[in-house]
């Protein structure tokens, strides 16, 4: 009999008679079970937090980093163990679960040295007469305790984007991770209470998706911020108006190849990988690939011949490149979605099949704009490759989309790279590669349907504050 693991209200590991089993998408291998917070559970996380408020506002930035650095030694000591569990109950890739893992140890890493420098800064008011002698410290100050609610896609990483940056700037967090994959953050559960952060700190609560609403209404959680499909996130902040709300949701990365660039095998590779990695389960993984006339012809060459390259079986091996879907349902859409847009005369070039949760790697190419694997998130091995005519084109078609995450252009013009940086709607322009990079200390987020907000220890520390200003009066300047 499986053991259950338990969950973390204020701080404290806690049982209750109510479990579920996690399995693996793969094989139903168990991954593990949990035990399921009550509504009595739930109330204390969210008292704590709110109780407490006041006291982690106000830790000296030494402990909040200290518990940070601690964090991140520790997952890095770990990670061979984070990773593992990371693919059992996700199915990721093992290379790609090792690279999560890592990159959540910078992730910490990167919040810790933030919560060091987090510092006010200084105004002086004397620029008109009735402010001679003035001057202003302006401080960030929590908005107070974060709602964190996490997706299936990256079970360690993205939480560490919402639990890092909340412990740095002393925002108390009530974590609620994705019901497919929660037994990585309640790991890290573990981690954290080895820390000297205050009861009432942080809580992870494994609840089921039904349980949010009340979660996200509740006055005592001023803060939310997600991650996830675009309905559920806008559908938060209509509910919440009143509320700060972070919003990191789709998008259907597009990548441009402009006539200029000469190394298509390099190209061909980066878009090959980063389509079918984690089985294209990444907002911002390729979907959507825009290549010039002059080059269309050998780039499809060379995508096809990369894709037939990679290893499909047991993600548990760590010579496997792809492995299944998160759900057989969700295989299912995507593979219904493929169907479609060869019945409106996409070419199927590779792939299209399915077994289970696991769908081929598959290329398109000439789908139509209103195909649903161009329109909408196909969040699958899925892309299409089309041709255009022209760079202006190629932004355009880029451009007409309702997401706005990431998107790549290949080129060695430096006119063209700072055209496509002020023209793409997006919120991050990758030159010379495809959208799928992210360095966890930079902005990320995007515009249009891709949410609102950024993410990036940083970006959210400033996001999960707000400014406070102390007027200094009668001082010599």
């Amino acid at each position: 009999m499986t053991s259950s693991t338990p969950f973390w209200v204020a701080g404290k590991p806690t049982t209750s008679p109510d479990t579920v089993t996690i399995t693996s998408p793969y094989d139903g291998a168990v991954a593990g079970a949990h035990a399921v917070p009550t509504e009595d559970d739930v109330e204390r996380a969210v008292r704590a937090a709110h109780e407490v408020r006041k006291e982690t506002a106000a830790l000296p930035a030494h402990v909040r980093a200290d518990a940070l650095d601690h964090v991140s030694r520790t997952l890095a000591a770990r990670l061979d163990e984070f990773a593992a569990l990371i693919t059992a109950e996700s199915g990721k890739p093992l290379k790609w679960a090792r690279v999560e893992a890592n990159r959540a140890v910078s992730t910490f890493r990167w919040a810790a040295e933030e919560a060091r420098r987090f510092s006010g800064r200084v105004q002086r008011l004397d620029t008109d007469p009735g402010g001679v002698g003035r001057t202003a410290l302006i401080r960030r100050v929590p908005r107070g305790p974060v709602l964190g609610i996490t997706p299936f896609n990256f079970p360690l990483n993205l939480v560490a984007h919402k639990v890092a940056p909340a412990i740095a700037v002393g925002a108390p967090i009530v974590l609620k991770p994705a019901p497919a994959t929660p037994l990585t953050a309640l790991a890290l559960g573990e981690v954290l209470a080895e820390t000297d952060l205050p009861a009432g700190a942080w809580s992870v609560l494994p609840v089921p998706n039904s349980a949010a609403p009340a979660l996200v209404a509740d006055p005592r959680l001023p803060v939310v911020s997600f991650t996830g499909s675009g309905p559920v996130g806008w559908g938060i902040k209509e509910s919440v108006p009143r509320k700060h709300v972070a919003l990191e949701l789709g998008g259907n990365g597009a990548v441009l190849v402009c006539p200029d660039w000469t190394d298509l095998d390099f190209a061909a590779k980066r878009i090959a990988t980063f389509a079918m990695y984690q089985a294209g389960q990444s907002c911002i993984s390729v979907q959507r690939v825009y290549a010039h006339a002059s080059v269309f012809a050998e780039l499809r060459e060379k995508v096809l011949a990369e894709v037939a390259a990679l290893v499909v079986g047991d993600p548990r091996d760590p010579a496997t490149d792809i492995g299944p879907m998160i759900s057989e349902a969700a295989a299912e859409r995507a593979h219904s979605w493929v169907a479609a847009a060869v019945a409106a005369n996409a070419h199927l070039e590779t792939g299209g099949g399915r077994t289970g949760a696991a769908l081929e790697p598959t290329v398109l190419t000439r789908a139509p704009e209103n195909t649903q694997v161009m329109a909408d998130e196909v969040f699958a091995p899925v892309v299409s490759l089309n041709p255009v005519d022209s760079v202006e084109e190629g932004f355009a078609r880029i451009n007409a989309s309702q997401f706005g995450l990431q998107a790549g252009v290949f080129t060695s013009d430096l006119h063209t790279a700072f055209a496509a940086s002020a023209t793409l709607e997006v919120g991050g322009v990758l030159i010379g590669d495809v959208p799928s990079f992210r360095a966890d200390q930079m902005p990320y987020g995007g515009s249009k349907e891709s949410g609102i907000g950024r993410e990036g220890p940083a970006s959210a520390m400033a996001d999960f504050t707000e400014e406070r200003v102390t007027v200094l009066t009668g001082l010599p300047l």
